[in-house]
């Protein structure tokens, strides 16, 4: 694994039945270089941002801002309890104004409108620049900023980054390198994810040594305004801002609905689970090898429909009679 694939006049046809079935990540090649933002912005900074001011309903949004000193690093302070930059809700023209009065100094505050739904702030942007690839019920969030880092962090989701603007560097890291990223907590995020304590970048290999052998499955992805990123479900990604003004479109999604949160199941894991013997947790890794991931097939296969209990089809009445069950254990 050492490139990443590049599709150019990439239809939804090819992207459900050529890239998403590669379980990797993806280059789309000037998949949106037809959207009006991306020729605006070619033309100018000034001429993008006078049309997302026009789009902007007032609404405001969740705008971060550092100081020079961080350098565009979005990340943890002195601990995971504090931050190295102020946010809050902040309309985005004001957001933009700023932006455009830091572009050309020297040492730059640092200014980013995070994952902003675009059908709740500039909702006939999405009329007019419009991804044919994906259903229309897959809301776009869009980003805007200046030169900025946003360390290592997976998504439960799939997800296709769209430049609109500037140029953007993604650093990716298969799923299964989890161990070598030194993730920070749960429960202290850095936009909601938990992120990697690495700068995948200008890694600290004295105080994460095991970043080495993720380095050895690192992809570097260069976009321009047009190109797109496909990320699959799970998919580390360091994402570096690279111009002084920036927009980036992006679509999460996830075809398999489930019928609770995932991170419920591994926090109670961690609280019945984790603390057990060392010697007893062989057993709990067969057991959910077994009935959770099905590593061995349908692990009820071999009992009749009625026999199956809890581990069967999970029907409505199914869900709620073992969520019922959960709530009666955890409430003991």
């Amino acid at each position: 694994m050492s490139t990443v694939p590049v599709f150019e006049h990439i239809t939804s046809a090819d992207f459900d039945s050529v890239v998403r079935p590669l379980g990797r990540p993806a280059v789309l090649k000037g998949v949106i270089s037809d959207w009006p933002a991306v020729k605006l912005g070619l033309e100018s900074d000034e001429a993008l941002i006078d049309y997302l001011k026009a789009q902007d309903n007032g609404e405001k949004a969740g705008v971060l801002l550092g100081a020079p000193t961080i350098r565009g690093d979005f990340f943890y302070g002195f601990d995971t309890r504090s931050r190295n930059y102020k946010d809050g809700p902040t309309p985005i023209p004001m957001a933009l104004d700023r932006i455009l009065q830091e572009r050309d100094n020297e040492y730059p505050f640092s200014v980013y409108v995070q994952s902003s739904l675009i059908d709740k702030h500039m909702p006939g942007f999405a009329v007019e620049n419009h991804l044919d690839l994906l259903p229309q019920t897959v809301r776009p969030r869009i980003w805007i900023g200046n030169e900025a880092v946003t360390r290592a962090h997976y998504d439960l989701s799939f997800n296709i980054a769209a430049v609109v603007a500037g140029k953007r560097r993604f650093l990716l890291f298969p799923p299964e390198q989890l161990v070598n990223l030194y993730p920070g907590p749960f429960d202290r995020t850095i936009g909601g994810v938990p992120v990697s304590m690495v700068d995948a970048s200008n890694p600290d290999l004295e105080r994460y040594p095991r970043f080495a052998e993720a380095q050895k499955t690192m992809l570097t992805v260069d976009l321009e305004a047009g190109d797109a990123l496909y990320l699959p479900y799970g998919w580390w990604h360091q994402v570096h801002s690279l111009s002084r003004f920036n927009v980036l479109v992006n679509y999460w999604w996830d075809d398999a609905g489930t019928a609770a949160q995932p991170y419920d199941a591994l926090f109670h894991a961690i609280l019945a689970i984790r603390d057990m013997p060392q010697s007893h947790h062989p057993l709990w890794k067969t057991l959910f090898d077994y009935y959770v991931f099905g590593e061995h097939g349908d692990p009820v296969g071999h009992l009749k429909p009625q026999d199956q209990g809890s581990l069967g089809l999970l029907t409505p009445e199914r869900i709620r009679q073992i969520k019922q069950s959960l709530i009666k254990a955890l409430q003991a």
